[in-house]
């Protein structure tokens, strides 16, 4: 049995690779077919509907994640917890917590559901 964060890294090694290098179709290959897929803008279900969310983001938009926890739910199912930074070149960094859902399909391990929120901002010292 494969450890749940290789699993996760895995997939989003390539979900990195497909954000920083702005690769709106290359991203939205790595979800299910019914994917339900939850950015800081409406939700859609489905790939087109993640292609459409990354399609438009800047060119210089990069993503560093941290995994916080994971979890094996079933053979085929693994849900990861993470710390996202999204880096501009001329904007502030913005910090999110994401949830995924990956499943296993003949296809390999996809995300079947993506959900973002933002992360707290830390409170100044006083």
């Amino acid at each position: 049995m494969t450890d749940t964060n290789e699993i996760l890294r895995t997939v989003l090694d390539q979900w990195k690779s497909g954000v920083d290098n702005h690769q709106p179709d290359r991203i939205a290959s790595l979800f299910t077919e019914d994917a339900i897929f939850q950015g800081l803008h409406p939700y859609s279900v489905g790939r087109r509907g993640v292609a459409d969310y990354y399609a438009p983001q800047p060119t210089d938009l990069a993503a560093a994640y941290r995994i916080l926890e994971s979890r094996r739910l079933s053979e085929d199912v693994v849900l990861g917890y993470l710390h996202v930074d999204f880096s501009f070149t001329e904007r502030p960094t913005i910090s999110v917590n994401l949830v995924v859902l990956l499943r296993r399909s003949d296809a390999g391990w996809l995300i079947g559901h993506y959900q973002v929120s933002l992360a707290p901002t830390p409170s100044p010292r006083g």
